[in-house]
């Protein structure tokens, strides 16, 4: 299995699926996701009204993970994953492994060859940093998906949390 760093923008990314850390809404937000929906264009979220509209009228369930179009993006897919919020007084990684690996068990499902991630909940969820790469990492490595994954750092801090956590 093949995992790569990259400080960047994760809406410039030639993969075929990038992962949006969506809210439960599904209708856009701020940070990667609002930055998703801008790039992709409307039809991602018209897909996502369609979904909410159909499958999903309550909205995504933390942990849990859905694809739409990828719009104008180079990717061919989004995967909508909607993280936990960070909470010191309640342990909630098992929501965080479960945003990964369904993310993941989406894109095998549509066949991907290389899929982009952010950090899920480090940004406004607050998740503290490190834990979230630590997290992030062993939870791609444990999942071993038969395509690459890259990690897509918007920021220094980030993508040095995700480089000490890539690290043997």
């Amino acid at each position: 299995m093949e995992l790569e760093l990259v400080e960047g923008d994760i809406t410039t990314q030639d993969v075929d699926a990038i992962v949006n850390a969506a809210n439960n809404s599904l209708l856009g937000g701020g940070g990667v996701d609002g930055a998703i929906h801008r790039a992709g264009g409307p039809e991602i979220l018209a897909a996502c009204r369609h979904l909410r509209a159909t499958t999903l009228p309550n909205g995504l369930a933390t942990g849990e993970a859905v694809a739409t179009t990828g719009g104008t993006l180079n990717a061919r897919y989004v995967i909508h994953t909607a993280g936990p919020v960070w909470d010191p007084a309640e342990d909630r990684s098992g929501l965080l492994i479960s945003a990964y690996r369904n993310s993941i068990r989406v894109a095998v499902s549509l066949g991907v060859g290389s899929i982009a991630f952010p950090a899920i909940s480090a940004g406004v969820y607050g998740w503290p940093l490190a834990d979230a790469a630590r997290i992030a990492v062993r939870t791609v490595r444990d999942a071993a998906p038969p395509f690459p994954v890259r990690f897509v750092m918007f920021n220094r801090p980030a993508a040095e949390a995700f480089h000490a956590a890539l690290a043997p």
